[in-house]
């Protein structure tokens, strides 16, 4: 489990930088297909105006918190840190909740059921695992 655990924080955590990056280097969403979902988030998010005139608050919010946690678990992970499985437990719940607002937003698309599949998969892999350690204890 920890070596799916490992590459599923990996992927999840470069999938967050790339997607942040695009929302920088085009923050329109024009260049990347992006500008009919900007339409969407305006008209469903609060305060359109201060966070949704382009995608580069989105970026950073995409970026810390499937990001860079996503990274943080998986440094956690290979060091066999105690509370990896926590920040797993954490991430996939984070993912989850975020994919659960994009469908809200934007329906269901391929991309969101993909990760959200990934997000079940931590929080599974991580509810087992910290079960086990569990059971070991005792």
């Amino acid at each position: 489990m920890l070596k799916l655990e490992k590459i599923l924080t990996l992927f999840i955590g470069i999938g967050a930088v790339a997607g942040a990056a695009m929302m920088w280097i085009d923050p329109s969403g024009a260049k990347f297909g992006m500008d009919p979902l900007l339409v969407l988030l305006r008209e469903k998010m609060p305060w359109p105006d201060l966070f949704f005139r382009n995608f580069i608050p989105s970026g950073f919010v995409l970026l810390t918190l499937n990001g860079l946690t996503q990274f943080a678990a998986a440094y956690l992970l290979f060091k066999r840190h105690p509370l990896a499985q926590w920040a797993v437990l954490v991430c996939g719940i984070i993912l989850i909740l975020w994919i659960v607002l994009e469908w809200w937003v934007w329906g269901f698309n391929a991309m969101s059921n993909i990760y959200f599949v990934f997000g079940l998969m931590e929080v599974v892999a991580a509810v087992v695992n910290l079960r086990y350690k569990k059971e070991d204890k005792e």
